[in-house]
């Protein structure tokens, strides 16, 4: 028998033993009934405190109920607290999942089934133009205006990606975005972005690369192919064949020079950046390729250039020695190259207040336009290209500088005015040099 079945009893037998009291068997079913009246009331309010406590859901302050609205409130407790634990579960499952989405490199926006965004990520936010939290519940069409979108978004087929220009984007400084929409749930859109604009230049520069070589190694075959259909074909004096053999030999020594150039490119990208490696003195590296740029000189410049060492305190610089060098001869060498002869070119290493170590070559030469300086180290960028085929370069000097530099944790820096010579840095950071005691 449960609890309240005995409070029931208990009251109806109360109120029938008070109207037995009264010496009538109506006065007896009359106090029954009130008895059962008075339990209905008690069992009522009782209820009622149940209900207005599940209208509230709050588990902590269950009302204090005893019998079997007590076991009811009890069990109705626990089930609460479970489905908070499970809900603050899920809570937490969302949180992270956000949180990844957050971070991912792709932007994702939620749309609505009438467009309007319900949730995006800062990298949507950053590649489309929009503030992510002041925007939500914006129509996205009010928001990224490229025409390519706007039919995209109208015309419904979602079947590929499409490509339009990034907030901010100039001829300059070019910015692609590929974005797609994925329709879900009840006319809901899942719409994916990401920056495709690293990859664009990526292929640009491989198609220039690939144009760039054909043509250079071309032009030089098509003169010695020539020369070699004119000595064959053609009876030669002496004096004629001499020229046309050293006209043959300087280009086989520029294909000679390019592939060389080629494959030290190929080797540098290749191979892990050098270790520690072994520790060599800056007035080491610096006299070996002063020694090569005076020949250089000699050879190619009427009168020879000035070229000189700059005088400070000597250090040790650590890396790998054959890549430095190549990296200090080829400033050394464009210097001369680009320097009418007569000339004067200063090269020398210096420490600077943070720590950083710098290789720099400062010419008196015509100088580089403001608009040539980001793109020179870049392959085959030339700022003059029948100056620079006249000089014997291959358009891959300051690209291997650069690609030394970097793998030595380091960068390269340019300064120039136009008609006031260059200055071309290689900055090495602190832990790539150290001070050299000298007794």
């Amino acid at each position: 028998m449960t609890r309240r079945a005995i409070e029931l009893l208990l009251l109806v037998a109360l109120g029938a033993v008070w109207g037995w009291a009264q010496e009538a068997a109506a006065w007896a079913f009359a106090g029954a009934l009130v008895g059962a009246l008075v339990w209905s009331i008690f069992d009522g309010l009782r209820a009622r405190n149940v209900l207005l406590w599940l209208n509230k859901s709050d588990a902590a302050r269950a009302p204090n109920v005893s019998g079997t609205w007590g076991e009811v409130v009890e069990r109705i407790r626990k089930l609460i607290k479970k489905l908070e634990k499970k809900a603050q579960n899920s809570d937490a499952r969302l949180e992270d999942f956000l949180a990844a989405i957050q971070a991912s490199p792709n932007g994702v926006v939620l749309l609505d089934s009438a467009g309007r965004i319900e949730w995006s990520n800062l990298t949507a936010a950053g590649h489309l133009g929009f503030d992510p939290q002041r925007d939500l519940g914006q129509y996205v069409r009010n928001l990224v205006r490229a025409p390519a979108f706007v039919s995209y978004l109208a015309g419904g087929d979602f079947s590929a990606e499409i490509q339009i220009d990034g907030p901010g984007a100039r001829p300059s400084q070019p910015a692609k975005i590929s974005l797609q929409i994925h329709p879900y749930g009840k006319k809901r859109k899942l719409m994916l972005t990401r920056d495709v604009t690293a990859v664009q230049l990526a292929e640009a520069m491989r198609r220039d690369f690939v144009a760039n070589v054909s043509h250079e190694i071309r032009t030089p075959l098509t003169v010695l192919s020539g020369f070699v259909e004119t000595m064959q074909t053609i009876p030669l004096e002496e004096p004629d064949r001499e020229r046309y053999l050293g006209l043959m030999s300087q280009q086989a020594q520029r294909m000679q020079t390019l592939v060389s150039d080629l494959l030290t490119l190929s080797r540098l990208e290749g191979s892990p950046a050098p270790g520690p490696g072994e520790w060599i003195a800056s007035d080491e590296l610096l006299d070996h390729v002063i020694q090569e740029a005076r020949g250089l000189s000699q050879a190619i410049a009427k009168p020879p250039h000035d070229i000189r060492a700059t005088d400070a305190p000597p250090f040790w610089v650590s890396g790998a020695k054959t890549e430095l060098l190549s990296a200090m001869s080829n400033l050394l060498s464009n210097a001369v190259r680009y320097t009418p002869g007569g000339g004067r070119v200063d090269a020398g290493w210096r420490l600077r207040d943070d720590g950083y170590g710098e290789f720099f070559v400062s010419d008196t030469g015509p100088g580089i336009s403001a608009e040539h300086l980001p793109r020179l180290t870049e392959r085959f960028y030339r700022v003059d290209r029948s100056r620079s085929r006249e000089t014997g370069g291959t358009g891959l000097g300051l690209a291997i500088v650069k690609h030394v530099a970097q793998r030595h944790g380091g960068q390269v820096n340019v300064h120039s005015v136009l008609g006031e010579g260059a200055t071309f840095v290689i900055a090495l950071p602190p832990n790539r040099v150290r001070a050299r005691v000298t007794g």
